[in-house]
């Protein structure tokens, strides 16, 4: 037997073991043996099955400038392509869940949840991660769902043997009630689906069934309430139409008709439209019915049946029973494609030609601003309004979540290098273009003040890592740092919030691809990427961003935020020149402000301090503090600096007992200031630098001395493994800073 025979074996026997194990198919007997295990789980309706799937993969605390918001895992996707999930949008994960709960405690779906925000804003992904998790949790044990069939055995088999004898066994035939749910495909005659997925538990008559199911709980010691849809629901028309003629045919033996149900476990999938459907903008109607005798065998079903019409529903709702609907551009339709939905929504029935469609579904719909406030001045706009959640969503504002998307969905598919930041600064200039100038009377004085000279990126940084402009007093950075929630929400209640308009996801992804193409460079550059941007911003009329008048402070300039990200991308390369070349350590400048804090906490309390050279005690050398006080712009005051630096050192201590005290957490400006110093004296090192790595990654050939050639080599490979360099890419970026830094030097 060869090696692929033995690996088919394998396989089927792994699948068989799996089918067994997921109990595919059980009698109607079984399924209650089931239920009791664990009734709360095996009843659930579409909106507290949806919930418990965002329980399930839990949830992180991510803490933001503005504050802690809460992210719910399934929309990472740990079970599903990367690249496909959701990044940012933790506000609106939280309305949504918000949302699923009032819906579970309330018994049902009596609201339409519609996502609304500019295009390209994760509408259409968010719906895509809910009914990605809705495939993988149905196929857990705890998220098991469950259909029935009927089944009608073949006329020839003889009852009596049915369940019991039968010669193959249990497997074969049925379990001790009688059951036709295990008969083999030769054995029936006709077997019966219900569209809508009806729950097993359906079949029992109301009264009978609330009873069953109060009995159910009670036993389970659950506090919460059956779903309505489950307590007062009943069959759809055509099970109903079938269970009232076996009921007929069998005088009434309720056990009897049981025995032609056949439960099926069932799994949510959007390739097959079993539970997750996506409907987009078109006109036709969503759910309709067709006569099952039309294109089925009238003589395969029994005689109780032949004389009754049966109307089998179909469509888009009937698809997406039990899980979720998602109606994309919703209000692209006309009003009279959707005007149904005001009372599907209001008493979960859908009216059909011979019959009324009652709905377990949760339904998500999305529309684009411009849709929605047209929407909102037709005259039917109020009677939707009860009907509706409506749940903003808007562009990122935090340019790193922003860089999230491209390198989850562009960096896979370059062929080329990517090089350092060019993704960033893209992120960082659709970003740019998304903010809004602070509205001053929104704040108090000293706050209003302090928003009014906050420029855009000085904006951006604020949302994204909490990063206090340097030019602010210590007073002031504080005072900014405590009013960041009220700055990142003061347009909440605008219709022209921040984050409505901006640089599309999808425009960026293009320039991105675009920029990969460039025939001047060997990689996807930060350079190719601001010519990109250039050449977008030349297509003014074509897009609504920019047409924006630019504001005083910069806001709204998508072109010239581009020399703001020709700045950041030279301070970067600089940077990071330096840091690969070593020509200075990299911790000179941090012990050089560890040490002056040193001297100014003794001269402070007038202590003497250890000399380590010398061995002898000495005052506070003057010289080295006047020195660091120069070079951080300490101000005229050097006394009250240095009694007003020593007492946010200790503060900080306090704070965390024990741990290292991080003096760039604390003086982020001032280091940066002593660190810019420290190269500024070694700049002609870093020019020359830079021009020997240009000449040797361009004319390798080219004519270097020994050490120069060596120290080039080093760095390279320095920029190479900490910052992800290329030689090319590298080179690019000394290029870049010669033009436009170092000319003067060389």
């Amino acid at each position: 037997m060869s090696e692929l025979v033995k690996d088919l074996s394998r396989i089927a026997d792994g699948v068989r073991t799996r089918y067994s194990e997921s109990r595919r198919v059980l009698s109607f007997g079984e399924y209650v043996e089931l239920f009791d295990k664990a009734p709360q789980a095996l009843s659930r309706d579409a909106s507290r099955y949806l919930r418990d799937i965002f329980d399930h993969y839990g949830q992180d605390k991510r803490r933001r400038p503005w504050g802690t918001e809460t992210r719910f895992l399934l929309f990472d996707l740990p079970f599903a392509e990367p690249h496909e999930r959701l990044v940012g949008h933790e506000a609106v994960q939280m309305e949504v869940y918000r949302a699923l709960s009032n819906f579970a405690r309330e018994g049902r779906v009596n609201r339409l949840l519609l996502l609304h925000g500019p295009n390209g804003s994760a509408k259409s992904t968010f719906a895509a991660c809910l009914a990605l998790a809705l495939e993988h949790y149905s196929s857990l044990p705890e998220g098991a769902l469950y259909r029935f069939n009927w089944v009608f055995p073949t006329r020839g088999t003889e009852r009596g043997t049915i369940g019991f004898a039968g010669g193959k066994g249990r497997e074969t035939v049925a379990d001790a009630s009688g059951s036709y749910a295990y008969l083999e495909d030769e054995q029936v005659d006709a077997r019966l689906g219900c569209e809508l997925r009806d729950h097993p538990l359906l079949l029992i008559p109301r009264r009978e069934r609330r009873e069953f199911l109060e009995t159910a709980y009670r036993a389970a010691g659950t506090s919460s309430a059956p779903p309505k849809w489950l307590w007062d629901g009943g069959l759809c028309a055509k099970c109903r139409q079938v269970f009232e003629a076996l009921l007929v045919a069998n005088q009434g033996d309720f056990l009897k008709v049981l025995r032609h149900v056949q439960v099926e476990r069932y799994f949510v999938s959007r390739r097959y439209r079993t539970g997750a459907v996506t409907l987009g903008p078109q006109l036709s109607v969503d759910a309709e019915e067709r006569q099952v005798t039309m294109d089925r065998t009238i003589t395969a079903l029994p005689s109780t049946l032949q004389t009754v019409t049966l109307f089998e529903p179909h469509g888009e709702l009937v698809d997406a029973s039990g899980g979720l609907i998602e109606f994309s551009d919703l209000l692209k339709r006309p009003l009279d494609a959707f005007k149904y939905l005001l009372l599907t929504i209001e008493s979960g029935d859908v009216q059909l030609a011979h019959s009324i469609l009652h709905l377990n579904t949760v339904m998500i719909a999305s529309s684009n601003e411009i849709h929605l406030a047209a929407f909102k001045e037709h005259p039917e706009f109020n009677s939707f309004r009860g009907r509706i959640e409506l749940v903003r969503t808007p562009y990122l504002l935090d340019y790193r979540d922003e860089q999230q998307i491209y390198d989850l969905q562009i960096r896979p598919q370059v062929s080329r290098h990517v090089a350092p930041h060019a993704i960033l600064l893209a992120s960082l200039w659709a970003v740019l273009t998304r903010m809004r100038k602070p509205v001053v009377e929104r704040h108090g004085k000293v706050l209003g003040a302090l928003v009014a000279e906050l420029g855009p990126l000085e904006k951006a940084e604020l949302y994204s890592s909490g990063k206090i402009p340097p030019r602010l007093s210590h007073e002031h950075a504080k005072e900014l740092r405590v009013g960041i929630a009220a700055i990142y929400r003061e347009s909440e209640a605008y219709p022209n919030y921040e984050g409505r308009l901006g640089a599309s996801p999808r425009e960026i992804r293009t320039l991105l691809l675009d920029s990969s193409q460039h025939a001047d460079f060997d990689c996807l550059s930060p350079l190719a990427v601001f010519g990109e941007i250039d050449e977008l911003c030349k297509l003014s009329g074509e897009y609504e961003f920019l047409k924006q008048e630019t504001l005083p402070g910069g806001y709204h300039d998508a072109r010239g935020f581009v020399a703001l990200l020709r700045e950041r991308y030279l301070d970067l390369s600089e940077e990071e020149l330096r840091s690969a070349s070593g020509i200075v350590a990299e911790t000179q400048y941090m012990d050089l402000f560890e040490l002056y804090i040193s001297h100014v906490s003794h001269w402070v309390k007038r202590e003497k301090l250890l000399n380590r050279v010398t061995g002898t005690y000495e005052d506070p050398d003057e010289e080295l503090m006047r020195r660091i006080e120069r070079t951080i712009d300490a101000g005229p005051s050097a006394d009250d600096f240095r009694k007003n630096i020593i007492p946010v050192v200790a503060a900080w201590a306090i704070e965390r007992p024990g741990q290292k005290i991080d003096f760039a957490a604390i003086f982020p400006a001032y280091i940066q200031k002593v660190k810019e110093h420290t190269f500024r004296e070694r700049r002609e090192q870093v020019a020359r630098l830079a021009r020997d790595i240009v000449t040797h990654v361009s004319t390798p050939e080219a004519s270097l001395e020994t050490q120069a050639r060596e120290h080039v080599v080093r760095t390279l490979a320095q920029m190479r493994e900490r910052f992800g360099y290329c030689d090319r890419c590298a080179r690019d970026a000394a290029g870049a800073l010669l033009s436009s830094r170092y000319r003067d030097l060389l």
